[in-house]
């Protein structure tokens, strides 16, 4: 099934200098060229303009808060859309400092749906997370599986989507839910599993591995997950509540294994460390509602891993000031 072609819209993107969201920037301005795009971010660590600069010139950029009242009311009018990728979102930060999570993902949330309910917004998408299910010991969780997330990153994704969907029967705001597996490519901040063991195997330096290796995540490629947030965005209902995954589960022994091999680095490196408090085993999504609505991932993992090998490897300057 063929992706719609939107125009003339004005999109609101928050979040849009971090990971998942200035991929998601472009995908909008390569399939929708006509679409205007505000880009709000507050410009933490995770999110930085070096990932926007080559399209800063195609879209209008705003540094501020999701949790500002004021810089939302600014942003807000005129837009059509909103697609909410602004979140605090690394488990282990969420164990040690659990108050910010709380602040971004459900205060956040609510700021932006008070906004975009008196800007009279068309279409909401928020943006949530397969961990909020908690985790999966056997077949895969459905949309309308009961939520059970096991740490204040996954709790607060969860109190920000529940959130969002009440605004849906209180005030008839137009919102839908996705909630991807983990997401892996280009411009991911080096505190993710992925490019964690990148730029260590790179440097000779020791794979932190947590427990013995076996816990599992579905990989998705975050051009991937982009498409289907497109498709949702488009197609989807008010009330949605849409999975994307990719039916790659992989336990994390064999990623640091893969990347080893692809850089042709020696196992021995791979070192197991202490296991962090309430570590999901696995997370597994059925997908079959974004399949129905037209979407099929079209990267393969094994291609999809080695190309984020290779641009980390190409983009040593993007991630040396940080890593």
């Amino acid at each position: 099934m063929a992706e719609e072609v939107v125009t003339e819209m004005m999109v609101l993107i928050t979040g849009g200098a971090g990971f998942i969201g200035c991929n998601f920037v472009r995908h909008m301005l390569k399939q929708h060229p006509g679409t205007e795009i505000v880009v709000l971010d507050k410009l933490t660590y995770a999110g930085r303009l070096e990932n926007l600069e080559e399209v800063m010139s195609k879209i209008r950029f705003v540094k501020g808060d999701i949790c500002h009242r004021e810089t939302v009311h600014e942003v807000m009018p005129g837009c059509d859309a909103v697609i909410n990728f602004a979140a605090e979102s690394h488990v282990d930060r969420s164990i040690t400092s659990p108050e910010d999570f709380v602040r971004t993902d459900v205060l956040g949330v609510f700021t932006l749906l008070e906004e975009a309910r008196r800007a009279d917004v068309k279409r909401f998408v928020q943006i949530s997370t397969d961990e909020v299910y908690g985790s999966t010991v056997s077949g895969s969780c459905r949309e309308t599986d009961m939520l059970d997330p096991s740490s204040p990153y996954s709790a607060s994704k969860a109190g920000g989507e529940l959130l969002a969907r009440s605004y849906v029967r209180t005030y008839g705001l137009n919102v839908m839910v996705s909630r991807s597996s983990n997401n892996y490519g280009p411009y991911q901040y080096p505190e993710k599993l992925i490019p964690v063991l990148i730029i260590r195997a790179l440097r000779n330096q020791p794979l932190p591995i947590y427990g013995k290796g076996t816990n599992v995540r579905d990989w998705l490629h975050v051009e991937d997950n982009c498409r289907a947030i497109d498709i949702i965005l488009q197609k989807g209902k008010a009330g949605d509540i849409v999975n994307i995954g990719s039916g790659n589960e992989v336990p994390n022994i064999e990623i640091a294994t893969r990347i080893l091999e692809h850089m042709k680095k020696p196992k021995s490196l791979i070192q197991f460390v202490a296991d962090r408090p309430g570590h999901d085993f696995r997370y597994s999504l059925d997908w079959s509602r974004i399949r129905d609505m037209g979407w099929r991932p079209k990267v393969e993992f094994k291609d999809g891993l080695k190309q984020t090998v290779n641009w980390y490897l190409q983009n040593q300057e993007w991630w040396k000031p940080i890593a």
